[in-house]
């Protein structure tokens, strides 16, 4: 029993862990025992200890809502890119590889750049802009990769290639374009968390609850769409009706985690590789792990995206590409060697 729910612990372990590390980490450090006794006392409602007014405030209102949203981020790129890797039966398929992410960020900005208001429901517009354009995204990819009834890998990314350099001349334009929101958008486009707050994180969170609740209800339809469409017909799955339900629940994931933190690349690649080798390929175990995992990843680079360059702070986008692009082509490497196209 204990070994069955090791992958989990591990990785919760290391999730809390790097939370912990991001609430105490800044250009004002915070002791461990000064953060329980302000995490503490916010928690439970309680008077907060004399002197800490200062730290209970960087924590609270700062720090904390940034990690949840970069957790939040983290794991819907983590989860979506395990599930497009399932459900392409590509380990190339990432949301940020195949045009989603970028797509995505077209939407968010377009939506920005309409100057919907500061407040919950103007807020909930962005995401919802997002899925929008990232499910167009994906059904365009799509199309102009499939050849006949497979998709091959080669097309996959060249046709994401190409969606991603329209999609990010469209965003430049739109923002250099618009007025007021220049600046909301151009801190989106920086990639990172520079929109948190605890709106931002309520207003992302519906999106999220969908599409990864939904993704962590397949992992055995994904199972079983690796012995091939045919197969998984005979053995009782619907396969177009999960294909689309998956592909849908996955956007939406990757549409909420590009709204507010910008394009984000390579977690989706990453992280379900890495919890593959770990821990094996069951989709059912894979999908939370991967989640979780991708949560610690993106906080972890968060960190040392604000600490590389103080006072100044690094874009997290460029620090997940330089881990990233050594991967992935170490990734094309092995998916060529075994045969994936």
């Amino acid at each position: 029993m204990s070994r069955r729910f090791l992958p989990y612990l591990t990785n919760l372990g290391l999730l809390i862990a790097a939370m912990v590390l991001s609430l105490a980490i800044g250009s004002v450090f915070i002791a461990p025992e000064n953060l329980w006794q302000v995490l503490r006392s916010w928690l439970t409602h309680s008077l907060m200890p004399a002197g800490l007014e200062t730290f209970a405030f960087i924590i609270t209102d700062i720090r904390l809502p940034r990690t949840v949203l970069v957790l939040l981020t983290g794991a819907a790129l983590g989860g979506s890119g395990t599930a497009y890797q399932g459900l392409f039966r590509n380990p190339l398929a990432d949301p940020y590889l195949i045009g989603v992410a970028s797509g995505g960020g077209l939407g968010a900005v377009l939506a920005m750049s309409i100057r919907w208001p500061y407040t919950f429901w103007g807020m909930m517009a962005v995401p919802l802009s997002a899925f929008l354009f990232a499910m167009l995204t994906v059904l365009l990819v799509y199309t102009l990769a499939r050849v006949g009834r497979s998709v091959p890998t080669t097309n996959l990314i060249l046709a994401g290639v190409a969606f991603s350099a329209f999609a990010t001349a469209l965003t430049s334009y739109l923002i250099i374009s618009s007025e007021g929101e220049v600046r909301r958008a151009l801190n989106w486009l920086m990639g990172g968390s520079s929109q948190s707050s605890w709106l931002t994180v309520l207003a992302i969170l519906p999106y999220l609850v969908i599409g990864l609740g939904f993704l962590l209800f397949n992992g055995h339809a994904l199972n079983l769409l690796q012995f091939g469409d045919d197969q998984a017909q005979q053995l009782g799955l619907p396969v177009m009706r999960t294909k689309t339900l998956v592909l849908v629940a996955a956007s939406l994931a990757t549409a909420a985690a590009v709204s507010f933190s910008g394009i984000i690349g390579f977690i989706g690649l990453i992280v379900p590789h890495v919890m593959r080798l770990w821990w094996g390929a069951d989709y059912r175990r894979l999908l939370p792990l991967s989640m979780l995992a991708g949560g610690s990843f993106l906080i972890l680079a968060d960190i040392l995206a604000r600490i590389v360059m103080r006072p100044q702070e690094l874009p997290v986008g460029i620090v997940t590409a330089l881990a990233g692009a050594p991967f992935f082509l170490w990734v094309l490497r092995r998916a060529k060697n075994q045969g994936y196209w």
